[in-house]
């Protein structure tokens, strides 16, 4: 089965044109790596927790918004290897300035148990 990784990131609402351009490059970039599929959402109905949320997980400030985005890959050797290439791509330096707070970036690879089309 494939391989994901996810991410779970605050971005400031005013940057989202900024982002969006960085989420294409980085897309792209993924892609010529061994990439499957990339996704990238910009919150929408995000509830506020109690306890635990997507907004306290990346403590979400009043201007910005939860993003959700995964990475798919067809394994996780390949993931791995494609991940080496990514961040040794040269490209990566214009995207060494991210439109958000990286340090409350959530993120983590995931083997897929269960997929349903």
């Amino acid at each position: 089965m494939n391989y994901v990784d996810g991410f779970v990131i605050a971005v400031p609402a005013a940057k989202k044109e900024e982002y969006l351009k960085q989420a294409t490059l980085a897309a792209q970039l993924f892609k010529e790596c061994g990439a499957l599929e990339i996704v990238e959402t910009w919150g929408d109905d995000v509830p506020e927790g109690k306890v635990t949320s997507f907004s306290m997980a990346v403590k979400r400030k009043d201007d910005e918004v939860v993003v959700f985005s995964w990475v798919t890959w067809p394994s996780k050797a390949v993931r791995d290897e494609g991940m080496k290439k990514f961040m040794a791509d040269p490209r990566m330096e214009d995207m060494k300035n991210m439109p958000f707070d990286g340090q409350r970036m959530i993120f983590g690879g995931f083997q897929v148990i269960l997929e349903k089309r």
